[in-house]
């Protein structure tokens, strides 16, 4: 027996008025390989482009490996999965399932597949689409950044880890227009992670791809598809084949990878430029335009585990008791925090270590057998090339030498190494800004886990990873309190050294725009960004007509 959840279509436009400045630009016909090409809705129309820009960097489009908010950013124009996040509040809307129905146990999902949701192309959206694009997340060999996001699924974890067959993983086509999922048990928050673009279906002909994100063109299921691609620019036209078409309401949006202030500055004062994402620099002739927000992110520092001595608990802590940790967190550092959870409404308040402890940390060090830190090895840093990070790095560095005796050396490295060097284990603190995925404690405290390919601290604790999975089947106040347990452990042990909740600067003229909205993942669904149409006041003479 099941019972159903009716789903609505996708929120329409909010009565709250945003706008942006776009240039015009001239549209361009896909090449169509299935049924259908993309066409302009009307020659006579002028198109509306939207110009955004974001920090150069190599963009990973691969569904399986899109790892950071810009790039999951960009996925919202170009996938749309069984559901999407809506526009304000970033919860769960129907995306290509219009309907979905839950079995009473809470263990079985199946998923109603709209019958016009077809590819960019115009080939056929099916069941069996989705199911391939998880399994390929899935893939034991492929890695996958968040693959660990499917272990509700019954058999996922031990695919994924090469310790089952495929065959097990309950994912199962019915039809051409129906998915069932089956879980491993109950989990709240199952329809919260398929907005995530891991969860998004790829066409086919992707399916056995391995090295296909730098294409210049891509065939994809979402509002808009990629048209063109450089080094240093991406341009997306609108998608005239996607099922909810007539809510989509720009002809195209340019991305433009840029890092000069004074350039970004310049651009939006003049009009050229709309949206900067993650700006907080710059000459502007008004200010007010740049919009603050809390993010649901903290930025913190972690311990590698793998080797000893930094594998013992005991050892991590002390080495945590000696930093100055009033000098680190200071009232000038932005939100500073001891807590990895960012505060979220009926969840325990857990703090993590927040003043140094001289007598407790010699104390474990004996306890560990490296009495004043005799036998302790260089602790190496591998940070990304910004201030903050170094400050940080030098505060703890002088107060391990200072008291110990310690060697620290710090290595920096341009953000895209840095983000493969952190995967190596030949260093003991990294530094990482993480932004929920989705707004649920459990975004900032299942990547720890065992087996986890985001876990690159190398954590491994059978009793964290108890508590993460009896979660699962939790709900309310109880599941609560058993996260914060599990949060409770990450800090106690320095695993996790929390420094401050990190906030988005944006800077968008939201008179100009409609359909964003600051909110706490800083993910703004491309979908329903549109042009505020500009009109003449009563008695005003316009520019054009004199």
């Amino acid at each position: 027996m099941s019972y159903s959840i009716a789903a609505t279509s996708a929120p329409g436009r909010r009565t709250r008025r945003h706008g942006l400045l776009f240039l015009l630009a001239a549209a361009v016909l896909l090449p169509a390989t299935g049924l259908y090409a993309q066409t302009q809705d009307s020659e006579s129309e002028e198109p509306r482009e939207l110009i955004v820009v974001y920090s150069p960097k190599e963009v990973e489009l691969d569904p399986r490996h899109i790892y950071t908010t810009m790039e999951s950013e960009l996925a919202t124009g170009l996938y749309e999965g069984l559901l999407a996040y809506h526009p304000f509040s970033l919860d769960p809307v129907p995306g290509v399932a219009y309907e979905w129905e839950i079995s009473e146990d809470k263990t079985r999902y199946r998923f109603l597949l709209r019958e016009e949701a077809i590819f960019s192309n115009g080939d056929p959206l099916t069941a069996e689409d989705f199911r391939q694009s998880w399994l390929r997340v899935l893939d034991p060999e492929a890695e996958a950044e968040y693959s660990f996001l499917f272990d509700v699924i019954r058999g996922a974890r031990r695919y994924r880890l090469g310790l089952g067959p495929e065959e097990e993983v309950g994912i199962r086509a019915v039809s051409d227009k129906v998915l069932e999922v089956r879980l491993e048990g109950p989990a709240g928050h199952f329809l919260k992670l398929l907005c995530h673009m891991s969860f998004a279906p790829l066409h086919p002909g992707y399916h056995e791809r391995d090295n296909w994100s730098g294409d210049a063109t891509l065939v994809s299921n979402g509002p808009y598809y990629l048209h063109e691609r450089s080094p240093f620019e991406l341009v997306l036209r609108k998608n005239r084949l996607y099922w909810d078409a007539r809510r989509v309401g720009l002809d195209a949006i340019r991305v433009r990878f840029m890092d000069d202030p004074a350039a970004i500055s310049e651009g939006f004062n003049r009009g050229a430029i709309h949206w900067a994402n993650n700006w907080n620099t710059g000459l502007l002739d008004d200010r007010t335009k740049i919009v603050f927000n809390p993010l649901f992110a903290t930025s913190y520092l972690y311990m590698v585990c793998v080797d000893e001595p930094w594998s013992d608990p005991r050892v991590r802590r002390a080495l945590a008791l000696l930093v100055p940790w009033e000098e680190v967190r200071t009232e000038d550092t932005l939100l500073p925090t001891s807590r990895l959870v960012p505060p979220i409404p009926q969840y325990p308040d857990v703090a993590g270590i927040e003043k140094a402890d001289r007598e407790e940390a010699f104390s474990l060090l004996r306890e560990a057998g490296y009495a004043q830190g005799i036998g302790l090895p260089e602790v190496v840093f591998k940070l990304p090339g910004d201030p903050e990070s170094a400050r940080v790095a030098e505060l703890m560095g002088e107060a391990w030498k200072s008291e110990l005796g310690l060697t620290v050396t710090v290595r920096t490295y341009p953000y895209d190494v840095y983000l493969r060097e952190i995967k190596k284990t030949d260093y003991t603190i990294g530094s990482v800004t993480w932004i929920g995925d989705y707004a649920d404690p459990l975004t900032f405290l299942q990547m720890w886990t065992e087996g986890s390919n985001l876990n690159d601290a190398r954590y491994a604790d059978a009793g964290f990873d108890a508590l993460i999975q009896g979660s699962f089947a939790q709900d309310g106040q109880e599941r609560y309190e058993q996260l914060a347990q599990a949060e409770r452990m990450l800090l106690s042990t320095a695993v996790v050294l929390p420094i401050s909740h990190a906030p988005a600067f944006n800077l968008v003229d939201l008179d100009r725009i409609e359909g964003w909205y600051p909110n706490p993942l800083n993910i703004h669904p491309f979908k329903y960004l549109r042009l505020k149409e500009l009109r003449v006041p009563p008695g005003v003479a316009s520019l054009e007509g004199g």
